[in-house]
């Protein structure tokens, strides 16, 4: 059988990117975890390590093929961002602010593109986004800072804060008030080049201390009656909130490509724990009943997020215009439960959790630290369940008057999204709507998905027992929504931001309805090409089970046998240096140097 990277490019990049880095473990090479303990304790910008991915040409990768780089899909994409981040989330946090620039790609001028991807490939250049406001925070359309139109350009007056980025970055995308009326067609978005505004009229606050990535250039900038050219202006004037809640689109669902290489390395430092410490005379950690368990639950997790993050990678490509939700279920609920599985397993730790270099250079605790702005980042928690609760109505109608007539394309559509044999059409970013308009192909797919897996019963090629367990909780899935439709339809109109308790925990819910679907269309779709373990399907059982025992506490117990296959899995990811993912590509092997970023480009590791 062929690897999983020979059957699927798309990982050829970040198991490349991988392969150069090495072990993260050896302190001699770039980007290890002493070396960014050290990095965090000094609070210093890491410009040594940000120069070695920008040698290695990883900027290529964040401008799309059309527009003179080498960004062909968001799977690939996502891939080696857990690469980076699962060595440092401040490196790989503060490298991928270039990935604002699609707003730029989205709705740039020929000369903006021309002019951005020079700056990235060629000078090295990074953005930061100037939206938020120390008084105003998530509130967008009330900013104060001001854009007012003079012949040639606009005068900038205000302040933004907090930024990532604001001091060192060359190029920021301002969000600016220029109408008085305000409103929101009150905003427009420029993209401005420093090296084009007067010193004098503007200036960078100072640098923020944070709990976590402590090394990051978070600071603000103040504009003076700084004149901006009309060339910076993106679009047009008053589309400047449409284009920042379509760009929230793209990068919060990629946000949980951080949470997933934290939660990795996490997961990974307290197995290596586990195995080696021995108590009471014979025992390793692992070995107790209690431990194993939380390992196990963790591991399940970590798939479950997998499943989430895959299909909006390929989404992404597929059905662009339902990201106003997918975005936000994937935002919400991968970095939440990733988080929570990281508090759940630091126990094992003990007192190693709260030292910063006792174990494997203190990376859990940096990491549990650097990972804790995930949630928070390009909209919180509440923001996405927040945007989530404002459509969930219009998705409970569109639900109850689908038509059998729109299954074909239904089904093509899921095949596309969730096969990852599949080839993907390119993304289009102008097909990004700021509502989906009722349409979630994942949940309203709840129904064909339930009448494949009942057409694989008596299949040869499928354990019996477990397919008629995931049809099982399948049908609760069908129960839980069917119930939360049910309970939105007869409930009053909420408005604007006076959303209940109550439709809050009903929009969690339905992340995790979201999420179960997803394992299932990821198993229908990949069994026959992602290895044994996966097509067996225990974890899909397991998934499935964990997801709905938050709410469903009636749910009859698992076999034992089950939670042992997970455990099996999860240490042959370890011991054979596997990412733990349902794609589980090849790590830097224990004690493998990285390569000299000169010498080595992707192209070159790519054809060896």
């Amino acid at each position: 059988m062929a690897s999983l990277i020979e059957q699927f490019k798309q990982y050829w990049l970040a198991e490349s990117l991988e392969r150069d880095l090495g072990d993260p473990n050896d302190p001699k090479n770039v980007i290890s975890f002493q070396q960014t303990a050290q990095i965090d304790e000094s609070e210093a910008f890491p410009h040594d390590e940000i120069a070695w991915l920008y040698n290695w040409q990883l900027q290529r990768y964040y401008v799309p093929t059309d527009c003179g780089g080498e960004f062909t899909s968001f799977e690939e994409f996502v891939s080696f961002v857990r690469v980076m981040a699962r060595r440092d989330l401040n490196i790989s946090i503060a490298f991928t602010t270039l990935f604002w620039s699609f707003l730029t790609w989205m709705v740039g001028t020929p000369e903006q593109k021309q002019k951005l991807m020079n700056y990235i490939i060629n000078d090295h250049g990074a953005m930061c986004l100037s939206y938020s406001e120390r008084d105003h925070g998530s509130d967008l359309v009330g900013g104060d800072t001001v854009a007012v139109k003079v012949p040639g350009g606009y005068r900038f007056t205000g302040e933004k804060w907090p930024i990532n980025r604001a001091t060192i970055s060359g190029l920021t995308y301002v969000l600016a008030r220029t109408n008085e009326e305000g409103g929101n067609r009150g905003l427009s978005l420029f993209m401005v080049d420093k090296s084009e505004l007067d010193p004098a009229s503007y200036s960078n606050l100072p640098k923020i201390k944070t709990h976590g990535i402590r090394a990051a250039d978070m600071s603000g900038i103040k504009f003076d009656n700084c004149f901006v050219p009309e060339s910076a202006l993106l679009g047009k004037e008053g589309q400047g909130l449409e284009l920042a809640l379509k760009g929230f689109q793209i990068t919060r669902a990629l946000c949980a490509a951080f949470s997933q290489g934290a939660a990795d390395t996490t997961l990974r430092t307290t197995l290596k724990f586990a195995l080696n410490r021995q108590l009471y005379g014979k025992k390793t950690v692992l070995d107790m009943l209690d431990v194993r368990r939380s390992f196990i639950f963790g591991f399940l997790d970590f798939l479950t997020c997998d499943c989430v993050i895959f299909v909006a990678a390929c989404g992404f490509h597929v059905v662009p215009e339902q990201f106003s939700v997918w975005s936000a279920v994937d935002k919400y609920f991968v970095p939440v439960t990733l988080e929570k599985m990281m508090q759940d397993i630091s126990v094992v730790l003990g007192a190693r959790f709260y030292m910063r270099d006792e174990h494997d250079a203190g990376v859990f605790q940096k990491m549990l630290r650097d990972s804790a702005i995930i949630s928070v980042f390009d909209g919180s928690s509440v923001v996405n369940l927040h945007a989530l609760i404002l459509q969930r109505r219009q998705l409970a109608k569109a639900r109850a008057r689908r038509k059998p007539t729109q299954l074909e394309p239904l089904l093509a559509r899921l095949k596309n999204s969730f096969a990852l044999d599949q080839p993907l059409p390119a993304f289009a970013p102008q097909k990004l709507e700021l509502i989906s308009r009722g349409a979630d192909d994942v949940m309203h797919g709840l129904e064909p998905t339930l009448d494949q897996l009942k057409s694989l019963v008596g299949a040869a090629d499928v354990n019996q027992t477990m397919l008629q367990e995931a049809i099982a909780l399948v049908e609760v899935i069908r129960e839980e929504l069917d119930a939360q439709d049910e309970q939105i339809a007869q409930s009053g109109f909420e408005h604007g931001h006076d959303q209940s308790f109550e439709s809050f925990e009903l929009a969690k819910h339905y992340c995790r309805l979201h999420a179960g679907l997803a394992c299932v269309q990821m198993w229908l779709h990949n069994r026959h090409q992602l290895g044994d373990f996966f097509a067996k399907g225990e974890w899909l059982v397991l998934c499935l089970h964990r997801l709905l025992s938050q709410k469903r506490l009636d749910l009859p117990p698992v076999a034992e046998a089950y939670y042992e296959a997970i455990a099996e899995e999860m240490l042959r990811l370890y011991h054979e240096d596997k990412m733990f993912s349902i794609v589980p590509f090849q790590l830097a092997r224990s004690g493998q140097s990285s390569d000299s970023a000169e010498e080595v480009t992707p192209e070159l590791q790519l054809q060896a």
